[in-house]
């Protein structure tokens, strides 16, 4: 594994990372703790380090089997992210509340969740730019990091959010910016990096695989069954993908390099990016997306 520094944190994560919005039972299945363990294992036995959840991937769901995982193992050496902001009441069922006792509440759940006295990096959820503009939000964050809760804070910039957060992130006292970045999606290039360069920010990117099309197994995509997340999203887009994704598969990916591999590594071939972070729906993909560090530089 190879590890980069994640913003001026001062944390060391693997370039390649754990997403588990999977584990909140979103994406078509819901997943047993044994299998929680056995990908969270090999991700171990691979380096990685860095697993990031949220409070809305089922009720503190995603946490809650992370946090059983993280009792029975070596908690100091995984870096936990998680984020705040949404209240989860069902499939594709989200509400916002961003009010200072709320997300307070929704951190001692999330601690309670993942068993553990500290989250390393708390991230506002995909929020509008006027509930971030709140500098009383903030004040309550950093008193939690005085509090010994919350090591460092962070913004997980929504799909179609504007570079203003980016902006004032560090005014903000957020020191990383997770952003959607993969070969298909490049507008964080000209909205978030700029920032980021700017101030010295972290940046995590999500969906580096483009919802799996980067892996280049949706070659006669029709659309995704109810039970999936994705079933919600843009389903035109994904059709246009699909010849995209032939595309770069002809002029880009070398013979013999395993398509997925190739599109992580894509990603950080940028210095900004600290790390991808992919979900894994069992071992094999976790092993697959581990091993994409063989492309990687440096």
């Amino acid at each position: 594994m190879k590890y980069r520094k994640l913003g001026k944190t001062g944390l060391e994560v693997s370039v390649i990372g754990v997403g588990t919005w999977q584990f909140g039972g979103e994406w078509g299945r819901a997943y047993r703790q044994d299998e929680v363990d056995a990908i969270l294992d090999r991700a171990a036995e691979h380096g990685i380090n860095l697993i990031d959840t949220a409070e809305c991937y089922g009720d503190h769901v995603s946490e809650a089997l992370i946090g059983d995982y993280l009792s029975r193992r070596d908690r100091s050496r995984w870096i936990v992210a998680t984020k705040f902001g949404h209240h989860f009441h069902g499939f594709m069922d989200r509400t916002w509340d961003s009010s200072l006792t709320g997300v307070e509440a929704q951190l001692e759940k999330s601690l309670r969740a993942l068993r553990t006295d500290v989250v390393d990096l708390y991230q506002f959820h995909s929020g509008s730019d006027e509930d971030f503009q709140r500098p009383e939000l903030w004040t309550m964050l950093q008193r939690q990091k005085a509090l010994g809760k919350v090591r460092h804070l962070g913004i997980s910039i929504a799909s179609k959010g504007g570079p203003l957060q980016a902006e004032q992130a560090q005014r903000a006292g957020a020191e990383v910016l997770q952003v959607v970045y993969n070969r298909l999606e490049r507008r964080a290039e000209r909205d978030f990096f700029p920032s980021a360069r700017e101030h010295g920010l972290g940046i995590l990117a999500r969906v580096p695989l483009a919802s799996g099309f980067l892996s280049g197994k949706y070659v006669n995509f029709k659309s995704f069954p109810a039970n999936d997340a994705r079933s919600t999203f843009d389903q035109d887009k994904f059709q246009r993908w699909v010849s995209e994704v032939e595309e770069i598969r002809k002029m880009e990916v070398p013979a013999g390099v395993a398509m997925s591999q190739w599109a992580l590594a894509w990603c950080l071939k940028n210095p900004l990016v600290s790390a991808v972070i992919p979900g894994s729906r069992d071992v094999g993909q976790l092993e697959a997306n581990a091993d994409a560090v063989k492309l990687v530089e440096g």
